[in-house]
């Protein structure tokens, strides 16, 4: 089982390139079924997952009710169509017209607060104990609603489920490609102001095509001259180039999907040598015709190689998944081990926007948590 002594050690002497942390002498990963139970009980980070793309369909039919919003359907079973729910897309773009119907019932302090609320519910009822929420505060003031008030309502939400649940978590905000650079520095400004207020770090969403990652740079500087976290979706929909302005424009620390670094190879070492987190959504990825299918993803290689890779949701409603399915299909159909998962389950803890003392904290408690269910469940099936 992976430890929080790993990779990081300065004086390792193994070459990155071809190591993964070893389990600690006095612990082995049983050999066990791997199942969607056992994945759900294991503690797990979810790092990359937007907010407005995460929601309960139940909830998107009340709250348009309430505020008198048509949508292109009154079922739970319709609405999901519409929202091509676990379907393949075209492409990024025609995914991402989704978010038109789940933002036009944001956009109100309660919405916002009870569309965060339930997120960090669910994501904790499937062993979810860090969680990082990502959205775009200028996607949500239709109504006039100031941008303070938004942060602070999905702020208020999120409290409210770690009260009930325990949960940690922490707020992106996101810049959006398309929109222009003076907006994304207005964000990155009022992510300054939350820093150490529940906000951890600033992203960069939308299109990657036609709308490079340079133009919002100096929202970046700002940020970083602060010394807040940041990431940027990149090598989703475009190619490696786009993770290069991510890197050396932006001085992004993690990259989001990342899927064409592979591309490659000389940045793909970059990003391996600086142990640069890749934020992986494996079924949106298909969803989005990033990857032509689920067994063409890099996910593996990118493992086997050594990166430092974490997987995550996305969209938990647009693509009808959980981050335990995500792991269980990383599993059967990439072929990754129970050990496999368990080391990227760490990593993902690792990744983590968090202070390096909380985070060192927060990977005992998990290294502990992983061993105990292990040995739960390995009991379990002994006594079948």
């Amino acid at each position: 089982m992976p430890s929080f002594h790993d990779e990081d050690a300065p004086n390792a002497g193994i070459s990155s390139t071809a190591w993964h942390p070893p389990p600690p002498p006095s612990i082995v990963v049983p050999k066990i079924e791997v199942t969607e139970e056992l994945l759900r009980a294991l503690p797990k980070t979810d790092l990359h997952c937007h907010l407005d793309g995460s929601m309960r369909l139940k909830t998107i039919l009340e709250l348009a009710q309430k505020q008198g919003v048509k949508l292109p359907a009154d079922t739970e079973e319709g609405l999901g169509k519409a929202i091509h729910k676990g379907e393949i897309c075209k492409d990024l773009e025609d995914y991402l017209v989704a978010f038109d119907v789940t933002c036009s019932v944001l956009q109100t302090e309660e919405a916002l607060y009870r569309a965060a609320y339930e997120l960090g519910v669910d994501a904790s009822a499937e062993g979810v104990r860090y969680l990082e929420v990502r959205y775009a505060p200028v996607l949500h003031q239709a109504r006039g609603l100031k941008l303070t008030h938004i942060i602070d309502s999905v702020l208020e939400g999120l409290r409210a489920a770690k009260h009930e649940t325990r949960i940690k978590y922490g707020v992106i905000l996101c810049g959006i490609r398309h929109m222009s650079p003076e907006t994304s520095l207005r964000l990155a400004e009022l992510c300054v102001a939350y820093k150490n207020r529940g906000v951890v770090g600033f992203d960069l969403a939308g299109a990657e095509a036609n709308f490079p990652a340079k133009e919002h740079r100096q929202a970046f500087q700002l940020i970083l001259k602060n010394n807040v976290n940041c990431t940027a979706h990149a090598g989703e929909a475009y190619g490696p180039e786009s993770i290069g302005q991510a890197l050396h424009y932006l001085g992004a620390h993690r990259i989001g999907h990342g899927v064409r670094l592979r591309e490659d190879g000389d940045l793909l070492n970059y990003v391996n040598d600086h142990r640069i987190p890749l934020e992986c959504c494996p079924s949106s990825n298909v969803q989005t015709r990033a990857v032509d299918d689920m067994k063409t993803h890099p996910l593996k290689f990118y493992f086997d190689y050594g990166l430092r890779v974490t997987i995550n949701t996305d969209n938990r409603l647009i693509t009808d998944t959980t981050v335990s399915r995500e792991y269980l299909i990383a599993h059967q159909q990439l072929g990754l081990s129970l050990e496999d998962l368990t080391t990227i389950m760490v990593s993902g803890f690792k990744s983590a926007f968090l202070p390096f003392r909380e985070k060192q904290d927060l990977l005992r408690a998990v290294n502990t948590e992983i061993d105990s269910t292990l040995r739960a469940f390995e009991k379990k099936s002994l006594a079948k």
